[in-house]
């Protein structure tokens, strides 16, 4: 009873003199807060997925009321800003200057094509950026459908058997990239926090001289651990709530699953940042040396092996297979299965189960390694 009580008094002692370092030291405090909001404004407001207002110029080479009819079709779309040229060698110099993105050329045979039954435009599509050209085509025929749908109704070419199309966007009916990017960025926050904060704490024991005194008293490893890693699981825990709030409140992202399971899955997936970290910092005795280990093996591949930017079943086979053993592969895959589908069991119990199993086995690894240093 006495060895546990002194077991704790050492813990909250060690965990006390952590938590005054970590007030103490700015450079903690704007990694812990100050750059995580940062993220939150930068990620959320500055980094969208989304193509809107595209510019385009338009070479209506017809001139006839149909034309024009596409032509408005096209003003009416959310997704274009229409600039009207007069020859194919000024749109050319527009998008050659990147003033505009695309060309819009309607020959001057439309009409009469269109009432003939085999009417075509084209859309020149600025290739530089591939995504962006993609996106851009597959939004043309928006429009385009718009006014042939349209045709019918006003009595010409009257269809006989058409078929119309009705599409529904399921888990993120706004179409907001937003709602997309911000789990990812969750997971990004946590894994700062916990990996690239606590990769720095035993490594700095171990510059500043503070470890040596630390073993001639009666602390042992776990209890050393144990100090390390609370306030850092509270710090990261500060993180995940300034995300969610600003999830919720401004950018308005609606979480579709259960609350309890959106922070059980932030907090395994935390110990595992905070595992990873602490091993790191043990093994290595170097802060400048654990901090760029702690960025190549967590944050580089959070952002970009993830699933937080890029579709993971877009890249080579052999890159697929390195994203199975990366943690922040199924915390992206769980916090956004949470937000934007629900409480989807087949999703969210086997990747909190490997979560959990890599919490479990770096804890574990981090202890043994520190009872051989330490003993």
């Amino acid at each position: 009873m006495n060895d546990n009580l002194a077991k704790w008094r050492r813990i909250r002692a060690l965990t006390l003199k952590e938590t005054r370092q970590i007030l103490r030291d700015p450079s903690s405090i704007a990694i812990g807060i100050i750059f995580p909001l940062m993220m939150i404004l930068l990620f959320g407001y500055g980094l969208s997925l989304d193509v809107t207002k595209v510019s385009v110029a338009v070479l209506d080479n017809d001139a006839s009321a149909e034309s024009a009819g596409l032509i408005g079709a096209f003003r009416l779309s959310p997704y274009f800003n229409l600039t009207v040229t007069h020859s194919l060698g000024e749109a050319e110099k527009l998008a050659m200057d990147r003033t505009v993105d695309g060309i819009l050329q309607i020959p001057s045979n439309f009409s009469r094509k269109l009432h003939s039954g085999g009417a075509q435009i084209q859309i020149l599509v600025n290739g530089t950026d591939a995504n962006q050209a993609r996106i851009m085509q597959a939004y043309a025929q928006g429009p385009v459908g718009t006014w042939g749908a349209a045709r019918p109704a006003s009595g010409s070419n009257v269809a006989v058997g058409s078929v119309i199309v009705t599409s529904r966007m399921w888990f993120n009916s706004a179409n907001d990239s937003h709602f997309f990017l911000i789990p990812g960025l969750i997971v990004l926050v946590m894994t700062i926090i916990g990996a690239f904060l606590t990769a720095m704490v035993v490594a700095r024991e171990w510059e500043r001289g503070t470890l040596e005194a630390l073993f001639v008293t009666p602390m042992r490893a776990g209890e050393f651990l144990a100090s390390k890693f609370i306030p850092y699981f509270g710090l990261g825990m500060i993180g995940f709530v300034l995300c969610l709030l600003a999830g919720q409140f401004l950018f308005h992202v609606p979480l579709r699953g259960s609350l309890f399971l959106l922070c059980l899955a932030s907090m395994i997936y935390l110990v595992v940042a905070l595992g990873i970290g602490l091993l790191v910092s043990t093994l290595v005795k170097s802060q400048f040396l654990a901090s760029q280990l702690a960025m190549l093996l967590t944050f580089l591949p959070a952002m970009m092996l993830s699933g937080f930017l890029y579709d993971l079943r877009s890249m080579p086979i052999a890159v697929q297979v390195i994203t199975y053993v990366l943690p922040a592969r199924y915390a992206v895959a769980l916090l956004q299965t949470l937000y934007l589908a629900g409480d989807v069991g087949a999703v969210i119990w086997i990747n909190l189960a490997i979560l959990s199993a890599m919490a479990i086995a770096l804890v574990v690894a981090t202890r043994l390694v520190t009872r051989k240093q330490l003993s």
